[in-house]
């Protein structure tokens, strides 16, 4: 193929990933605009993959298909990291696998974590628990992110593991009533029990009980933990060289904080910042990052 050929091609996969980047309207997506153009090409294929794997675990369909799709995936991502590429997305993974050294581990966890999510009835039973969930969905796109930042790994995968955490408590607190919905919930079971809180079948039910906000307030307070070290390892890097994850932790860290003034009393109104927020914090820790 011509020099001409291939690069027309890559530039159709860009596009391609950059697509499923803008359709999610994640909080991610205006830092990953402002890296240079090979780490936000790296992170865009990423954050397809995870969107491709997510949807799997989200979308209406039978657990069977589901476990069938993300096996598929397992099979893929092997072949991806060996340089088997068989479409735009996997063409983008394999250059960003290339250039950056991202590890299949990390990607596997990530399918694995889809896999939790899929399941018909999901129920963290402890502390353990709730650490594996938050790692596999979260922490590991976080060490692939810091790679891809350009970060030595050791510091890179403690700032995974801080804000990972701490992004993905902030999503348990603020979907609580989503997921139980789907009959998923997320607080551990010996956390409700030591609230006096039965862990039935019904997640609902959970939800409705006046001990539920101690439980909450306990996830809220694990979470700032980890936030706080997120900011000490942040501040000790090149702030434009982390500049998606600065953007997450401010703008989910505004989130958390909403939700503990509000005491968990409606658990139905999603809470989100609106977009002059968004913008405020594009400028305030993006432009105009010191």
């Amino acid at each position: 193929m011509s020099r001409s050929g291939a690069m027309a091609i890559a530039a159709t996969d860009i596009a391609y990933v950059y697509g499923v980047v803008r359709k999610a309207n994640s909080s991610f997506t205006a830092g990953m605009r402002m890296l240079p153009r090979a780490p936000r090409n790296a992170l865009y294929a990423v954050y397809a993959f995870c969107r491709e794997v997510d949807d799997i675990a989200d979308e209406p369909g039978e657990l069977e298909y589901k476990r069938q799709e993300l096996s598929t995936w397992r099979v893929r991502i092997k072949g991806i990291c060996v340089g088997n590429a068989d479409g735009p997305l996997a063409r983008r993974l394999v250059t960003a696998i290339a250039v950056y050294g991202l590890k299949r581990e990390n990607f596997i966890a990530i399918i694995d974590g889809m896999e939790m999510d899929a399941e018909l009835c999901v129920r963290i039973a402890d502390d353990a628990h709730l650490s594996l969930y938050c790692d596999r969905v979260a922490c590991a796109v976080g060490r692939l992110c810091a790679r891809i930042f350009g970060m030595e790994e050791y510091a890179g995968d403690m700032l995974a593991k801080s804000l990972g955490e701490a992004l993905q408590l902030t999503n348990i607190l603020r979907d609580l009533h989503e997921d139980a919905e789907q009959n998923r919930l997320y607080l551990p079971a010996d956390l409700l029990a030591a609230n006096g809180i039965v862990h039935t079948g019904d997640a609902l039910a959970v939800l409705r009980n006046s001990a539920l906000p101690a439980v909450c307030e306990s996830i809220a307070e694990r979470a700032q933990v980890r936030y706080d070290e997120a900011r000490v390892l942040i501040a000790a890097t090149e702030r434009r060289q982390v500049l998606p994850a600065v953007l997450m932790l401010e703008s989910y860290g505004r989130v958390l904080a909403r939700l503990r003034r509000g005491g968990w009393r409606d658990l139905e109104t999603r809470i989100s910042l609106s977009r002059p927020e968004k913008f405020w914090l594009f400028l305030r820790h993006g432009v105009f990052a010191g």
